[in-house]
């Protein structure tokens, strides 16, 4: 039999991670193309991450990490 716990690691966050990252797939974005995976995967990370906080405190951080961001959409399908 395999270990599955190693001190703060185990199966169930890397699993828990995955089937968000599925429902933002299916549900909200229904195709993400390889040529940005590399924007979705820390978004998802971010939710995740961030995902033990009330509303109000999500809205506080993901306003924060706004802050001076800007994606030109010229820059975007380059």
């Amino acid at each position: 039999m395999g270990q599955f716990v190693k001190g703060m690691a185990h199966t169930n966050g890397a699993e828990s991670f995955w089937a968000t990252l599925k429902r933002g797939y299916k549900d909200t974005y229904h195709k993400m193309s390889e040529k940005h995976l590399e924007r979705y995967a820390p978004e998802f990370a971010g939710r995740y991450n961030i995902q033990h906080l009330d509303t109000l405190d999500q809205m506080s951080v993901l306003v924060k990490g706004m802050n001076c961001k800007a994606l030109l959409y010229k820059v975007l399908i380059q």
